[in-house]
């Protein structure tokens, strides 16, 4: 089974670049060669991601983001299929 990734894809249900149907696969993101667990949204074509900024909240209690830049790499966990 082959999983077709977006180029965009964030895990905030609000965000127009949320896809329930990709996310219900157990995606996980190498980042500089580095896997990376607390990743909010990622961006292919840019070269970034978007992870939480320790404990610190928004107004709306969303968890503050940093974006990082470098090569992002998606995959399945626990499967063969990459992207």
């Amino acid at each position: 089974m082959t999983v077709q990734f977006p180029d965009r894809l964030s895990v905030d249900p609000n965000s127009p670049h949320y896809d329930e149907e990709v996310l219900s696969n157990d995606v996980g993101i190498r980042f500089d060669g580095k896997e990376k667990t607390n990743v909010e949204e990622y961006c292919i074509s840019e070269g970034w991601i978007k992870v939480a900024a320790g404990n610190a909240k928004d107004r709306f209690g969303r968890p503050m983001t940093i974006r990082l830049r470098g090569v992002v790499e998606p995959y399945v966990r626990g499967g063969e299929a990459e992207a």
